[in-house]
């Protein structure tokens, strides 16, 4: 509009005659710097937050975005500086900070001191909660916030109580943990991309600690680091660090891309961890000949007790075993010796579940085992591709699906035949997620017809056969 505007003052007929060619050349000229600047406004709006410091006399503070961009620099020799924040990946905001860092976890702040006099005092901040949900309002309200701040001027440092000579990683136990998928996609993958680079030589900071996580996941936290974690949200000392980074990298659900790892880590690097930490011994599964018809792979059924569960798991067991499996039938909860259910399903060529957390457990499966995933009604294919199929592939986990019919679901007690929830699912997606959730997920067992499913364990023990 701004455009035309100047182009109807500057060619109208009778302005023509009075401003002259000069006048329309400037105002030409002006408007293209105007574009231009503008070009440079939308280029600085697609850059992340950067922090980066002088370890030496003196600090560079820049922040990019739409609106800030400061420089402060003391006298002498200017070292190569270090971009440490990100604020636009979907999933999290995080920093990696190098310098003299110090930690106060009472008051949840992180300041970087400036080595600046008082004359050029500056103080400059950022809130971010260290969670891989910033996408899900429900997630982060259960994380709490942190305040990392450049300050210069010797009265706004804090001293220093307790001195570290390894690098720290601050992240929350907030949000979604307790979920088994959760613990692992939202944690335990990001902090072993973010952690494995220290070779155990990183102190880890936990903000919304939780006593029962720390001792579920203790192994894979001991592997990752040789100290003792500390819970920083009460600790009234000043913890200071050389490096530190706060948030996890966060690649994509249950999974790791080679390209934004720092050492080039993949799923495959992940498995072989926890066979390591867990001590699990069968690398492979079983691969059956094909006249052989004595061996029998070891098939695991997750069983749930609160929702999605299988209303006819002796049948279903019952027909495995007919066709040849050895049937174990297994649900992990929060009390469960992770050790030990590692070892389970390490120890078994199939699992299958309805979907849901307990399918995370193919983590433990040996390599070129089956997972078997039960869609539930609900047009949730989506989530089904997204939490199980796609991570599968990248654990050299081979995949089968069985979706229920309207007379395997529970539902058919609860609604007529004719009821939106059979008849336009997408109906109850356009409701919210909070919808979905208690009706597809929440209210909803399953009863497989064992005769049709049959075809699916017979293609799974073909498969074993390949």
């Amino acid at each position: 509009m701004m455009y035309n505007k100047i182009l109807s003052r500057s060619f109208g007929r009778n302005e023509k005659k009075r401003l002259g060619y000069g006048a329309i050349g400037s105002l030409v000229m002006a408007f293209c710097i105007w574009v231009l600047f503008k070009l440079y406004l939308c280029r600085l709006s697609a850059l992340s937050l950067q922090m980066s410091m002088d370890s030496g006399v003196g600090e560079k503070l820049v922040i990019k975005n739409t609106s800030i961009s400061r420089h402060l620099v003391a006298k002498g020799e200017r070292k190569e500086l270090k971009p440490i924040c990100s604020i636009l990946e979907p999933r999290l905001d995080s920093c990696e900070i190098t310098g003299d860092i110090r930690v106060h976890g009472k008051s949840s702040t992180v300041s970087v001191p400036s080595l600046q006099t008082d004359t050029l005092v500056t103080k400059d901040s950022r809130n971010m909660k260290p969670y891989t949900r910033k996408d899900n309002a429900v997630a982060m309200k259960l994380v709490r916030n942190w305040s990392v701040n450049l300050v210069s001027g010797h009265k706004q440092i804090p001293s220093c109580n307790l001195n570290h000579n390894v690098p720290a990683i601050l992240f929350s136990l907030g949000g979604f943990s307790g979920n088994h998928f959760h613990d692992f996609s939202d944690l335990v993958i990001p902090l072993y991309i973010t952690s494995q680079q220290f070779n155990g030589e990183v102190q880890f900071l936990v903000t919304d600690y939780k006593p029962w996580w720390i001792s579920r996941f203790k192994r894979i936290l001991e592997k990752l680091s040789k100290y003792e974690i500390i819970n920083i949200d009460r600790d009234e000392n000043i913890h200071c660090f050389s490096r530190i980074i706060i948030g996890l990298r966060f690649h994509k659900e249950l999974g790791i891309d080679p390209s934004k790892s720092p050492t080039g880590l993949s799923m495959k690097d992940f498995r072989q961890f926890l066979r390591s930490t867990y001590s699990l011994k069968k690398a492979k599964a079983i691969r059956l000949p094909q006249d052989d018809k004595d061996r029998r792979p070891r098939l695991l059924i997750i069983s749930r007790r609160k929702s999605r569960a299988f209303e006819n798991i002796d049948r279903i067991s019952k027909t495995a075993r007919i066709l040849g499996y050895q049937v174990v039938v297994a649900e992990a909860n929060l009390s469960t010796d992770m050790s030990k259910f590692s070892q389970l399903v390490n120890s078994c060529d199939v699992l299958m579940g309805v979907h849901g957390a307990g399918l995370t457990n193919m983590v433990y499966l040996p390599d070129n085992a089956i997972l078997i995933q039960i869609v539930p009604l609900g047009e949730i294919d989506g989530l089904a591709r997204d939490d199980f199929r796609k991570p599968s592939a990248e654990m050299n986990i081979r995949y089968l699906e069985y979706k229920i019919r309207v007379k395997e679901s529970s539902l058919m007690k609860q609604y007529r035949l004719d009821h939106a929830v059979f008849r336009d699912p997408l109906s109850v997606h356009k409701q919210g997620w909070s919808a979905v959730d208690s009706i597809y997920l929440q209210k909803q067992n399953v009863k497989l017809d064992v005769h049709r499913f049959r075809a699916t364990l017979s293609k799974a023990l073909d498969t074993l056969r390949e």
